[in-house]
């Protein structure tokens, strides 16, 4: 997943439960990847304050755009799979799940 300013690239890990971020040059080219926190996903979205949300077994977790683990949204599934902010308003978060789809009204609004 890439940040709206086009400056980062955030690369999950899922086997290795690591998620990288890294810089994108103005060529396209990636560079000063490290480890950004120490969790994979399966899917992944952005805020508008740069907070990161991945999926997992555990629900959503939420990290800042420094890597600090924020919040967690539990879901009562054995599986979530994806996660992403729509609505008319991109302020409703989507979570999909193994047997449903959630859906869960936020205070911040996701990047566009």
């Amino acid at each position: 997943m890439g940040t709206p300013d086009g400056k980062y690239l955030y690369c999950a890990d899922a086997g290795a439960k690591k998620t990288y971020r890294y810089s994108i040059n103005n060529d396209g080219t990636l560079t000063n990847g490290q480890l950004f926190a120490d969790q994979g996903s399966d899917g992944m979205t952005l805020d508008v304050r740069g907070n990161v949300y991945f999926t997992s077994k555990a629900g959503v977790t939420i990290y800042s755009a420094q890597g600090k683990k924020l919040s967690n949204i539990p879901i009562p599934e054995p599986s979530i799979t994806n996660v992403c902010f729509s609505g008319r308003k991109k302020d409703v978060l989507f979570i999909t799940a193994t047997t449903a789809v959630y859906t869960l009204k936020m205070n911040v609004k996701g990047v566009e």
